[in-house]
């Protein structure tokens, strides 16, 4: 059975366990700096093996020892922005907090893919390439995925047809300047700006740039955690199952789409060599300037990680 460990026993963290569990895709090492909560979540889960048939291991732990040989790592540690705090406040505890995550976990797990979900997730994925070393292809952030789910799941509420013949693309960073790509998504093949009328599109667009906040808002205390642990097992399964496929995540740039040293929401091959090819869309002009906008705000966001940690 392969290894899978998670850093970051909160709802995220022990929803991804319990997702992959449930699938039976690899054994599990919930990890935590709370002393029993990791262990209990763990052993509620393993309880629950036998009434649904699987065989999953699931252990919980404050010790990063017991990640051993991890074939990957998923990284969901970290503060959630409070009231009254800085986006810098939060990228400087976070950076501390995912960088002793990453640097701990690659000890034990030399040749473990990292699969990043703590906020600013695009910044949080280049620590972790500096961090550790790695090569870019071994440190995947999570944001497209879910981004594209919220699309999907917006369009298919709107329209009444079934999720699985709604296919979006959301590309950018993860934030509210994301680049959902309306022209090359669709419902059984027919262009969302053909299926739809442009103010409903546009309120879908406007909607899914907004997805983490709405539910912040309905749940007051904490964030969303259901859909996010999801989309890292959805990536972490296309690695361990070598299945080559396509799905917008964020990873670290070196010329595609014109863009140098920055983590970015982009469409990847995903498979047993972790990050195995970049995709690249024709833009048309409007497009482009989302793009390169989102960009931006992402590159600022790196520069303001530069000034507080050291890399």
């Amino acid at each position: 059975m392969k290894k899978i460990s998670i850093v970051g026993a909160g709802n995220t963290g022990a929803t991804a366990a319990h997702w992959l569990a449930e699938r039976e895709l690899a054994d599990v090492v919930l990890l935590d700096v709370v002393e029993g909560m990791p262990q209990g979540k763990s052993l509620d889960m393993l309880e629950a093996m036998p009434i649904i048939g699987k065989d999953t291991h699931i252990l919980g732990t404050n010790n990063f020892e017991d990640t051993k040989d991890s074939d990957i790592v998923i990284i969901t540690a970290g503060i959630a922005r409070k009231p009254g705090m800085s986006r810098e406040d939060l990228l400087k505890t976070n950076a501390e907090i995912v960088g002793n995550a990453a640097t701990e976990a690659l000890k034990y797990s030399p040749n473990a893919f990292f699969i990043v979900l703590t906020n600013p997730l695009d910044t949080m994925s280049y620590l972790t390439m500096k961090k550790t070393g790695l090569p870019r292809e071994r440190i995947i952030g999570q944001a497209g995925v879910l981004d594209s789910a919220r699309m999907r799941a917006f369009v298919a509420m709107e329209t009444g047809v079934s999720v699985e013949n709604v296919q979006c693309y959301v590309l950018g960073g993860h934030g509210d300047e994301m680049v959902p790509l309306t022209r090359h998504s669709n419902i059984a093949g027919i262009p969302l700006r053909d299926y739809l009328p442009a103010d409903k599109l546009e309120a879908i667009v406007n909607r899914t740039r907004k997805g983490g906040g709405e539910i912040v808002g309905l749940l007051k205390t904490g964030s969303a955690f259901y859909a996010p642990s999801l989309a890292c097992v959805q990536m972490a399964e296309a690695i361990l199952k070598d299945k080559k496929l396509i799905i917008p995540c964020a990873v670290y740039m070196d010329g595609e789409y014109g863009l140098k040293d920055i983590f970015f929401g982009v469409p990847v091959v995903l498979g047993a060599g972790g990050m195995e090819k970049i995709v690249e869309y024709k833009f048309d002009d409007e497009e482009k300037a989302m793009f390169e906008k989102s960009a931006e705000s992402v590159r600022s966001s790196h520069e303001a990680l530069k000034s507080v940690v050291k890399l």
